[in-house]
């Protein structure tokens, strides 16, 4: 007698091959069949008129910190994720010495925009190596399946204290940083991160220790993954639509050269007013694509709620480089004086994460109710009616809030027709959720639900199929994760059941008040997911969570 039997679904095995009537039988954490006439089973899920598919596998996630407080992983498990890949971008808690905790949870709050007060009232510190933090999140009960990237920011400072953030590591530093992930790879990680973004900095307003790497470090990382045969790079890069530079595309080629092994870079978006530079950058980088570099791409309008009592999106202007971590009197002070609104205003004439588009940052939330009126009216409109510039405009409006305002800036993805040839593109891979960060400001975790609802279902820019092998199978093969995204035999019986008439998510994310001590955090609500199982157990029916949390590490080929 098998364990669980979901029946009279349509199977989309997550190889690309057409939709069946099939039953599927689990035993224990794996399939045992696909077929009809599969016998009986101690439970059964009826997936009449749904389709049943392997678990969506999202490779870009920060949960680092989150899993203490939601083992539920619950912003990615409500939309059908049933694993997911933590540690991007370079930033992360592990390894960590004692001492040096509050400087990797500043790290988070200024790379990741994570509140301060939640990451101290709500990290559970258990840990000091990466192999240690690997085995206090896959045996802490967590809902997902979880794989691990080894953060090199995290990684420099443990190795090398403060000077992590000011110089490249010595021989001997570089030996003791090559050892350390050895340990977390044979421990099972995934590979390792980094980053080049100039957004990116650290405790105190200094650039992120990953930044810093000189090219022997990551040499003697790459020859780690190379000696071992596995593993995979994420490397956090690129300017206005993901276009990279040829210093850029030469450190790719040097990571792929030294390691030999896949790549992926974050991220290729679409840019608002040169929508065409996306694809211009994909045929620039297609001789990085061929050695194995994998751009991800959102399939999302990218959209942000900022306030300006959390400038993140700022933090590749100099000018608010000595404001992080200030608290908010230094910042309205700041924001009041007109020889930082000067240098500002010329700061934004150039590339960065923040265009003074007026048009595309609308007012969406105050506290004061004398300035209820402008809500739902972009600052450009505002800015007419008074008479003022845009940036003396947005400011004020913060200024008059005590910095509580949240406006909406749209930052890419909007050309509809070019993102439709990104996420169809085979030399792309979906994913860019960037699920734990960014928690009161940004939330793309479904993104999943969204390519199924608006892009199949409601556009048809691609078959069913397509799209859930986008979602299971090609991420499983960047990363190198065995046993996971198909519906085969044997596979681990990671499953998302869902109605193809119904699937989706809404273009903005709601908020909710339940980190820890009531913070806010953004969510994303999803429809049509029926059921989720992992591991052969079922996590989730119906938006409902169950008790059962078995979560495992994810394992690379």
């Amino acid at each position: 007698m098998h364990d669980l039997l979901i029946h009279g679904g349509s199977v989309v095995d997550g190889t690309g091959a057409p939709a069946r009537h099939a039953d599927v039988a689990i035993q224990g954490d794996r399939i045992a069949a696909i077929g009809d006439n599969l016998g009986a089973a101690r439970d059964t899920l009826d997936a009449s008129g749904l389709v049943v598919s392997p678990g969506f596998i999202d490779p870009h996630t920060h949960y680092d910190a989150q899993w203490c407080w939601d083992p539920l992983l619950s912003s990615s498990a409500w939309h059908g994720v049933t694993s997911v890949v933590m540690g991007n971008c370079g930033v992360g808690i592990a390894p960590c010495r004692p001492a040096a905790r509050d400087i990797a949870m500043m790290d988070l709050v200024n790379v990741e925009a994570m509140p301060a007060d939640v990451l101290r009232a709500g990290i559970r510190w258990q840990w000091e190596t990466f192999r240690e933090f690997m085995a206090a999140v896959s045996g802490g009960g967590v809902g997902l399946n979880v794989g691990f990237l080894l953060p090199l920011a995290a990684l420099r400072h443990y190795v090398m204290g403060e000077d992590s953030g000011a110089r490249g590591a010595n021989a001997a530093e570089i030996a003791q940083m090559a050892a350390h992930l050895r340990d977390a790879m044979q421990a099972g990680a995934l590979g390792f991160s980094t980053t080049v973004l100039a957004q990116h900095i650290g405790h105190g307003g200094k650039p992120l220790a990953a930044r810093l790497a000189s090219r022997d470090e990551l040499k003697a990382l790459c020859h780690v993954l190379r000696a071992l045969g596995r593993g995979t790079i994420q490397i956090a890069m690129g300017g206005v639509g993901g276009a990279l530079n040829a210093e850029q595309q030469d450190l790719l080629r040097f990571l792929l050269e030294e390691s030999q092994r896949p790549l992926t870079w974050t991220f290729l978006l679409v840019p608002v007013g040169n929508p065409e530079r996306a694809l211009q950058t994909l045929e620039e980088t297609d001789w990085l694509t061929q050695m194995g570099a994998v751009p991800q791409v959102s399939c999302r309008p990218f959209l942000t709620q900022l306030e300006l009592g959390n400038p993140f999106i700022f933090a590749d202007r100099k000018t608010f480089g000595p404001l992080f971590n200030t608290g908010p009197e230094r910042l309205a002070a700041a924001y009041r004086d007109r020889a930082f609104r000067d240098t500002l205003r010329a700061e934004l004439l150039q590339p960065g994460a923040f265009q003074s588009d007026w048009t595309r940052l609308e007012v969406q939330q105050v506290e004061d109710a004398a300035l209820r009126p402008l809500v739902g009216r972009t600052v450009a409109q505002i800015a007419a009616e008074r008479g003022q510039d845009g940036l003396d405009t947005f400011l004020d409006i913060a200024l008059a809030d005590k910095l509580a305002a949240r406006f909406l800036y749209t930052i890419s993805n909007i050309d509809l027709d070019v993102v439709a040839k990104i996420i169809n593109d085979p030399r792309t891979l979906i994913g860019a959720s960037d699920g734990g960060a960014h928690v009161d400001q940004i939330c793309d975790v479904g993104y999943a639900t969204w390519l199924l609802g608006t892009w199949v279902r409601e556009r048809g820019a691609m078959t069913l199929e397509r799209a859930v092998q986008r979602l299971t199978a090609d991420p499983a093969r960047v990363f190198g994760i065995a046993e996971r995204g198909r519906l085969a035999a044997g596979y681990k019986a990671d499953i998302a059941m869902f109605d193809p008439a119904t699937v989706g998510s809404d273009r903005l994310a709601r908020a909710v008040f339940d980190l820890p001590g009531g913070a806010r955090r953004l969510v994303s609500d999803a429809r049509g997911i029926a059921a989720t199982v992992v591991n052969g157990r079922v996590l989730m029916r119906a938006g409902d969570a169950g008790s059962t949390r078995v979560g495992a590490q994810l394992q690379a080929a």
